[in-house]
């Protein structure tokens, strides 16, 4: 699943949710930079609000046309997520 903030350069492509401790895990990029794999608190997600206060959203048209480690990969060399 991916998720983005809408006027911010926050992207999430989420493969795996452990709903009894509340993380999901996949590739995180709070537009830093870095992107990275890695474990993200689902609690935590819930609360964030962009600029606008807007909170995350779904992207309901996304799918994934490849495996986490090739976006991964492209993520790290880019500096971004690339969907």
């Amino acid at each position: 699943m991916k998720l983005f903030t809408p006027d911010a350069q926050c992207t999430w492509l989420l493969t795996e949710i452990d709903e009894g401790t509340d993380l999901a895990f996949g590739l995180c990029d709070l537009g830093v930079g870095c992107p990275e794999l890695g474990y993200v608190s689902l609690t935590e997600l819930r609360t964030v609000r962009d600029k606008l206060g807007l909170p995350i959203e779904r992207d309901l048209h996304f799918e994934a046309d490849k495996p986490i480690s090739a976006y991964a990969d492209e993520a790290l060399s880019r500096g971004h997520i690339v969907t």
